[in-house]
């Protein structure tokens, strides 16, 4: 067995433990999310999956972010004496333009400099899932519902790609974030009802 091989699968079992923290809404998804991003940097170098290894640097930034927005709202809660957790919210509407341009943006950007830049097998869709996964990243450390969707197609998508470039045990581990991310919406969705 090689050492990438032993890396991925360590990485992946990381990855399952990260997605049952964000399942549960649990604060602890973001340590942890900060060691599985470690690991995935790697992973997608080696892979030859540039964008989403820059994307894997950017959540090391985005979980350190969520764990202060999210301990942020328990710590002034503790201020006054009530245990209060971020609340789960929709995506306000003022906030889908500006959300959708930036996806848009951030993939036409990841494109041009894949394709430009490096020997990417894949640029439009490494470009398209990294572009989207920004997004939905900023969305959970906000508690927004819809992240999960994004969450939908950008696992779904990067399943394809995965098998496609011969990562198995990261496209399995995604196979799981599908469903996952499918039931966290329904489970989020109750939640805030």
């Amino acid at each position: 067995m090689s050492i990438d091989l032993i890396i991925e699968i360590i990485g992946t079992v990381i990855g399952l433990a990260y997605l049952y923290l964000e399942y549960k809404a649990s604060v602890w998804l973001w340590p942890v999310g900060i060691l599985m991003s470690i690991f995935y940097v790697f992973i997608f170098f080696h892979g030859k999956f540039y964008a989403d290894a820059a994307v894997y640097l950017y959540y090391i930034g985005a979980n350190t972010y969520g764990l202060w927005k999210w301990t942020r709202c328990r710590n002034q809660a503790a201020v006054a004496t009530e245990s209060v957790e971020m609340p789960i919210t929709h995506v306000p509407k003022r906030q889908i333009l500006p959300l959708t341009l930036a996806s848009v943006a951030l993939w036409g950007l990841f494109y041009w400099i894949l394709s430009t830049f490096t020997d990417s097998p894949v640029p439009i869709g490494d470009a398209f899932t990294t572009a989207l996964s920004i997004v939905a990243m900023w969305m959970l450390a906000q508690k927004y519902l819809e992240q999960w969707l994004f969450w939908i197609v950008v696992n779904t998508v990067s399943t394809i790609l995965y098998f496609w470039k011969g990562l198995y045990p990261t496209g399995v581990l995604f196979i799981v974030y599908v469903m996952v991310a499918i039931l966290g919406y329904i489970k989020w969705r109750k939640e805030m009802a």
